[in-house]
């Protein structure tokens, strides 16, 4: 029972049917299932008097039953009401198609019931009721009651009875992987007291114990395996790269002036790279502010010094982009780029492959196709990474050693809090360009409900199209599926030109198009052979038509703050006023709070601040995208002095054991190898 990786629908009692519904959930093994935490509790373990109660309050009340009466008032509808008392009054509970309960309980019994208190003219009413006999072990009134996120199809009740049969069976026990002298330290409870306790707490104070255990254990294994993966990496010697005259040479024949916070940045990676010790450096840049051009000389920095160079993109779009503006820049000082992405015929890529191992590229571009092993490099000296919380630890690990400790360089637009980006990247060192370039004007951002939707296309839109301008419609967040999101795209085109645009060029751009299709969409939009685009978020990242003016996003509600405000920095790159219209269709005060975060600030920094507020990291970097564990309990506001606890408890432990060799260690690093595995999906072997 405690092979923790059994499968789940082989456990006894679930099967098939339930299996497929636990595994909508991420939930597929044991250890899934019962590490699939409560995402809140509901306080009922305070049994109020009837007389006590108040109108619309949720409650648990211990009664007697006096009555009981059963009615079909229309067909498929049966309403059961019990009359309940105790020694301070009475009160009606009211069951909706339950007709069960007239079989389980009858006059006389003693029960407990939970429910929605409903008060008129005095006569008091529960509803929505839950109701068991009275016992002094209540399954789920009178209670700290867990609460789930859930899937079509299975409710709290169900799974909450899922997870109890699993944890009470005699035999099954959690084992204990964090070593004594942590646990001792830090006063910690076993985990399997943590586990049970998160599920069904069996006091405030249990609750309390469990939760400071987990999210403990969470912080730590985070930071440790970070620490762990990365190991090493500044210890040892890397490239004295040296100053070189030509480098000047390439940043005046610019055709723009580099901002103050460019300047900085390179600064200090030109400072990083003529050091003995491997650069390992973060930089943090908001959308727009001049990443790429950073990235741009420090490669050709390298270069410079006979070195070759590696920038790895997210997506095919994006490194084509980088190819594009490298070669235009570098060809003219002798710096050959060149492209490697999958849709690359095998003949070109071979092409290249030679190419890149006998130095006769300088700096290679391409998207994950790069950690292949056939990719081999003759005297790699820099790697960058760009918009890196896309790529796991171990994919940048596996660039990295195809050169002879080469200086790495990570970037992102998404910008992160300080303090996250100290957890996340606890060893690399931050540089943040904080300054947009010159003439860029800032972008106007309105949000309007649904029923405004005509209004933005029938005006805005036609408006912009008139001054000879593009617009972006961004398609609604489906679900992870490229092929609905693609279905979705296709359906709102359609829409567009039937309801609004018969007469206007509208293109579609969507994940699920050959690449080919992707580069003619995008180049007919550069070259304003379009219209309107619209898309899905594949545009999301490092797309630059300065002619386009207006952004359009549908169902805007359904998006993260980050990602809008990564979408609305498509637009606002050229010399003209620039719109992002936020289409929302939700009336929750949630909703309402994101959509003024949006309209009151372009500043991307406090945007994502607020994103972490609202939704949690987990959420904040997509769960499978970022190459880190989803912390499932620790929140890194609300647990911010475990969490330093944490730190410099793993940095103990990495500075006497760096590989987590010792016995003692053991366990722990097997569970750090699960987590990251688990995010990573590829073989730990």
């Amino acid at each position: 029972m405690n092979n923790l990786s059994k499968e789940i629908q082989f456990v006894k009692g679930i099967g098939p049917k339930r299996a497929n519904k636990l595994n909508k959930l991420g939930i597929f093994t044991l250890k899934d299932l019962i590490y699939y935490f409560p995402r809140q509790y509901e306080d009922r373990s305070n049994i109020k008097k009837i007389t006590q109660l108040e109108n619309d309050e949720k409650a648990s009340i211990k009664g007697i039953i006096t009555r009981m009466d059963t009615y079909s008032p229309k067909k498929g509808m049966n309403i059961t009401k019990i009359d309940v008392r105790d020694e301070s009054g009475y009160i009606r509970l009211v069951f909706f198609n339950q007709e069960y309960i007239t079989k389980v309980f009858k006059s006389g019994d003693s029960i407990l019931a939970y429910g929605k208190v409903k008060i008129e003219n005095n006569f008091k009413e529960l509803s929505s009721c839950e109701i068991e006999h009275y016992t002094n072990a209540p399954q789920s009134t009178c209670k700290i009651q867990p609460v789930y996120p859930l899937t079509y199809g299975l409710t709290n009740k169900e799974l909450e009875s899922i997870i109890k049969s699993v944890l009470l069976k005699e035999e099954f026990k959690v084992k204990e992987y964090l070593p004594r002298y942590i646990i001792e330290k830090y006063k910690l409870c076993g985990i399997d007291y943590a586990i049970r306790n998160i599920h069904n707490p069996t006091s405030k104070d249990a609750l309390k114990i469990a939760l400071y255990r987990l999210v403990f254990e969470e912080f730590l294994v985070l930071q440790l395996g970070l620490f762990y993966f990365k190991s090493g990496v500044n210890e040892s010697n890397g490239i004295e790269f040296k100053e070189n005259e030509k480098l000047n040479d390439i940043v005046n024949s610019l055709p723009f002036k580099l901002t103050k916070a460019q300047n900085r940045a390179l600064d200090e990676i030109l400072e990083d790279m003529q050091s003995s010790k491997v650069m390992n450096r973060l930089v943090q840049g908001d959308v727009g502010s001049g990443k790429t051009v950073v990235a741009l000389l420090s490669l050709a920095s390298g270069v410079l010094n006979g070195y070759q160079g590696a920038l790895m993109a997210p997506t095919e779009i994006l490194a084509s982009q980088h190819y594009e503006s490298f070669k235009e820049t570098l060809e003219t000082f002798n710096i050959k780029s060149e492209l490697l992405v999958g849709s690359l015929t095998k003949k070109q890529k071979d092409k290249v492959l030679e190419k890149v191992k006998n130095q006769e590229i300088d700096i290679l571009i391409g998207t994950h196709a790069l950690i292949e092993d056939k990719v081999e490099f003759k005297n790699l000296g820099i790697v960058i990474t760009d918009e890196q919380h896309r790529f796991g630890v171990r994919q940048r690990g596996r660039l990295s050693n195809k050169g002879d400790s080469p200086d790495i360089l990570v970037m992102t637009a998404t910008p992160i809090p300080r303090t996250l980006a100290l957890i996340l990247y606890g060893d690399l060192d931050i540089s943040i360009i904080d300054e947009l370039p010159p003439g860029r004007q800032p972008i106007e951002t309105i949000a309007i409900e649904h029923k405004r939707r005509s209004e933005a296309y029938e005006n805005l839109v036609r408006d912009e199209v008139k001054k000879g301008r593009q617009v972006y419609v961004v398609c609604p967040l489906v679900d992870e599926s490229e092929k609905i999101e693609a279905t979705a795209a296709v359906e709102l085109v359609e829409e567009l030109k039937r309801e609004f645009f018969s007469d206007l060029r509208v293109g579609l751009l969507h994940g699920k198009m050959k690449p080919s299709e992707k580069d003619s969409i995008m180049d007919d939009f550069k070259n304003k052979r379009l219209d309107i685009l619209v898309s899905t978020t594949v545009i999301e990242v490092g797309v630059n038509v300065p002619n386009a003016t207006l952004m359009i996003i549908e169902n805007a509600e359904r998006f993260g703050l980050a990602q809008l405000h990564q979408l609305r920095g498509r637009v606002g790159r050229g010399k003209h006023k620039s719109y992002c219209i936020l289409i929302y269709n939700s009336k929750t005060e949630v909703c309402k709070e994101r959509m003024s975060i949006m309209e009151e600030t372009t500043d991307g920094f406090k945007i994502s601040q607020k994103d972490l507020e609202i939704r949690g990291p987990g959420e904040f970097f997509g769960t499978r995208q970022h190459g880190i564990p989803e912390l499932k309990v620790a929140n890194i506001f609300k647990h911010m002095k475990i969490l330093k606890l944490a730190q410099i408890e793993a940095r103990y432990i990495i500075g006497q054991d760096v590989k987590l060799q010792l016995e003692e260690n053991k366990k722990l690093k097997e569970e750090i190898l699960y987590k990251f595995s688990e995010r990573e999906e590829i073989s730990l072997n």
